[in-house]
């Protein structure tokens, strides 16, 4: 029975049902701004795999438009193509009238979240990405069976078989993309201040990061070494947390703000004259926190002030200049090719600055694949959430950075170095994908790589 406590609107209970509600829909002036030219089209790695105009931008902010207007209702099947974006923001760096789509897919995200009731299946799935993704000690207990579940053969038993992917494609996918689990994974090994080699220039903060100190730490440990030996001392603050960044991706608006508040305290008086972050992904989202962090009272000046801090490692060095010498990694000629992750690329607007500093360690010479601007398909849990796209797309970034015939791969996002080593896994292709800090690492110290 209805009671005066328990009001029932059947209206605007219908109304949320089959729209957006009123709380920061995706901005019909945004959205006007489009001009339907379809330059977005040819850059759009969903358009291109699916095919479909609804797939694309264009058709994304027709959608928009029309959940907006109460023509189209926010249904399964208006939510696929929402879904079936990447996020990569290829559309936004390509689209001549300046259409601020990263604001508007973000909007909408977080709309899908709140409005949109998705199959159980569907929901557990999210549900166990965002409650372990982002934790890493949570993500160090699950590590513990999966590393048992690779020494013990059982992998490569169930890869052979291939019967996850009958039971999940999405599972299917989780357990593909598992890197070699190390000791090192599970445990923090950077401590909270690191020195400066000779002659401090900088005082720096550095971001951990969730998976990145799981499934390649050596990143960190390179990082490090490179910003010692070039004059910086390093404030690792331990109460850092995620960044929040595969929570705003997926529009789990709450959840990346509690993210944002707990990094800018974690960072709070530390005097730093930068923080810098070696995940282009990560480094993105922290430098979206003052729109994240807009309508918070208590925290939009600070996100602002922290904003103006955040910097790529590689933006920031190449920006302060190298000062620790760098010798050749081989004694001839290494021949490599830089992989553009889509959130430093198209988010970050970096792209000149990795190549300048890979071009100072000497003998390496720096090759352009085609399609350069083309995502893998990692995009945060895309790769898990939408394997057949992500699939295809991932077999094409390999053909494209190995028909460049390089020794190297060089990948500035932990999304991408897993994608990419994936792939090239399937195609039996043998080429190492390492960071360019780690490649700078070896040239500071000396190491050099074996040869062909």
């Amino acid at each position: 029975m209805q009671t005066s406590e328990t009001p029932v609107n059947s209206e605007s209970a219908a109304a949320k049902f089959l729209g957006f509600d009123p709380h920061q829909p995706p901005d019909p002036t945004l959205i006007d701004s489009c001009v339907h030219c379809g330059f977005c089209l040819s850059t759009c790695p969903s358009y291109r795999v699916i095919g479909k105009e609804t797939d694309s931008p264009r058709g994304r902010i027709y959608l928009m438009d029309g959940v907006n207007e109460g023509e189209i209702p926010l249904s399964p099947a208006t939510v696929q193509h929402f879904d079936s974006c990447l996020g990569c923001l290829a559309c936004v760096t390509t689209c001549p009238s300046g259409v601020q789509y990263d604001k508007l897919i973000a909007a909408t995200r977080t709309q899908v979240e709140r409005n949109h009731d998705r199959p159980l299946p569907e929901r557990l799935l999210r549900q166990l990405i965002f409650s372990v993704f982002p934790y890493p000690d949570r993500m160090r207990t699950l590590l513990r069976p999966l590393g048992l579940y690779q020494k013990s053969g059982l992998q490569k038993m169930v890869r052979s078989i291939g019967f996850l992917k009958q039971i999940s494609p999405q599972l299917a996918a989780m357990e593909s993309m598992l890197p070699k689990i190390s000791p090192q994974s599970f445990v923090d090994t950077i401590p909270t201040f690191i020195p400066a080699e000779g002659e401090k220039r900088y005082r720096v903060g550095m971001l951990l990061g969730c998976v990145q100190r799981l499934f390649n730490p050596d990143v960190n440990d390179a990082t490090v070494r490179v910003l010692t030996a070039n004059g910086c001392e390093i404030i690792v603050p331990k109460s850092q947390g995620c960044c929040g960044a595969l929570s705003h991706h997926q529009g789990q608006e709450d959840q990346a703000k509690v993210f944002a508040r707990q990094m800018i305290d974690s960072f709070a008086n530390t005097e730093i004259d930068a923080l810098v972050v070696n995940a282009s992904g990560c480094g993105h989202t922290l430098k979206e926190y003052a729109h994240i962090l807009q309508d918070d009272p208590d925290y939009s000046e600070k996100a602002k002030e922290f904003v103006g801090k955040v910097k790529d490692v590689q933006e920031f060095l190449a920006d302060v200049g190298l000062t620790a010498k760098l010798s050749p990694l081989q004694d001839k000629p290494l021949v490599m090719v830089y992989q553009d992750a889509c959130h430093m690329l198209h988010g970050q607007k970096i792209s000149v600055q990795p190549r300048q500093l890979l071009k100072q360690i000497p003998g390496v010479q720096l090759r352009e694949p085609i399609d350069a601007a083309l995502c893998c398909g990692s995009a945060g849990v895309y790769n898990i959430l939408h394997p057949e796209v992500a699939e295809e797309l991932g077999r094409q970034k390999v053909e494209n950075l190995t028909n460049t015939k390089a020794q190297i791969v060089a990948s500035a996002n932990i999304g991408c170095y897993v994608q990419i080593s994936k792939h090239l896994e399937l195609q039996n292709k043998t080429t190492p994908v390492l960071h360019p800090m780690q490649l700078l690492d070896y040239s500071i110290r000396g190491i050099q790589l074996p040869t062909d």
